[in-house]
């Protein structure tokens, strides 16, 4: 039976539902290229009239545009009608007479930098005041009088090298997870988790905190099965739902776009022929590749719903009738004997 893209699903440990697809607004705060102010209005609504109604923003997306825009669309909702899950673990600041920032952070491989973004600085920052500071100055930006989730942003090694101890131990020792927990507790937020790109700094969460949900980004796709042998299990097994993004992998898996980058970088040949192989067998069964992408993850019992990013309503309106492209089971089974997708367990 084919997904709807409206299509909701509860979380098991906060009390709020998800729809099945939602709304990612990185692109928004003007990732790899500049976008519009009207593009983004409009992809926004175009979200919304599709019946999506989980979003999900970040401090960090072009240093705060991305929450004034979409918080621009939700204020005039009914509250109760959505969810917005935005991050913590960077502040945004400005230089100022009497005040000097520190050091400007390293760009880490993940980080293309915005194209027009807002004119503030990043600083990393998870421990306890950081955290409440940051809900705050978050529904300042989005001018809503609560959030609904809260992910721990780009904590772990990748991100932060030799600066991982440092920031973890803010997070753990010094409140930052305290702070979260208190703010569910007083209702101020449903749930909290981690959004990042390394599950293993999630697994390494589940053993300092009751985390609720999680956002992983590109580790669970047709080209990335790292997650799926352990942590998808461990997940499964903690109650603690996952939200999958970065589907498409930079965009290798949306051929449609023309773009051959895989997890930010130019594809190597060995990810082109993969996708070729890919391609092939989604052309059999007359299925989309990017169908197959945006739909992969949710076969999985652990993944609660898929986040999508996108800079204009014709891209919005592209990735719901992907979503919604019925796939048959076969053609999971053909990946599966292939070798091409781990089988599930």
């Amino acid at each position: 039976m084919a997904m709807k893209a409206s299509d909701k699903k509860r979380l098991k440990r906060a009390d709020i539902e998800l729809t099945l697809l939602g709304m990612g607004t990185a692109p928004l705060g003007g990732l790899y290229a500049p976008v519009p102010l009207a593009d983004a209005r409009a992809a926004l609504q175009a979200a919304w009239d599709a019946g999506i109604r989980h979003f999900d923003a970040a401090p960090m997306y072009g240093l705060g545009r991305s929450e004034h825009l979409v918080g621009e669309l939700l204020r005039e909702a009914d509250r109760d009608s959505f969810c917005l899950s935005t991050k913590v673990g960077r502040l945004m600041s400005f230089d100022r007479p009497g005040r000097t920032l520190p050091p400007e952070p390293p760009k880490n491989e993940f980080d293309s930098g915005w194209h027009n973004g807002l004119p503030f600085r990043e600083v990393f920052d998870y421990s306890y005041d950081a955290i409440l500071r940051s809900y705050d100055d978050s529904c300042q930006r989005t001018g809503l009088g609560r959030l609904d989730v809260l992910f721990v942003h780009d904590i772990g090694r990748v991100t932060h090298g030799e600066l991982h101890d440092h920031h973890w131990a803010a997070l753990t020792k010094g409140g930052g997870f305290k702070a979260l927990q208190e703010l569910k507790a007083a209702g101020l937020i449903a749930g909290f988790g981690l959004g990042v790109n390394e599950w293993q700094v999630i697994r390494d969460a589940m053993g300092e905190a009751d985390l609720d949900i999680c956002l992983l980004a590109g580790r669970y796709t047709l080209l990335d099965g790292d997650a799926a042998e352990t942590f998808l299990p461990l997940a499964l097994k903690r109650d603690v739902d996952l939200v999958i993004g970065g589907v498409f992998n930079s965009g290798i898996l949306a051929s449609s776009s023309g773009r051959k980058k895989f997890n930010y970088v130019d594809a190597p040949a060995e990810v082109l022929a993969r996708v070729e192989r890919l391609e092939a067998v989604c052309r059999d069964f007359g299925v989309a590749l990017p169908a197959a992408a945006i739909q992969y993850p949710l076969r999985h019992p652990a993944v609660t719903n898929v986040v999508i990013g996108a800079k204009t309503a014709a891209q919005v309106q592209q990735n719901v009738a992907w979503f919604e492209q019925p796939i048959p089971e076969a053609l999971w089974e053909r990946l599966e004997s292939d070798g091409q997708i781990p089988a599930l367990g």
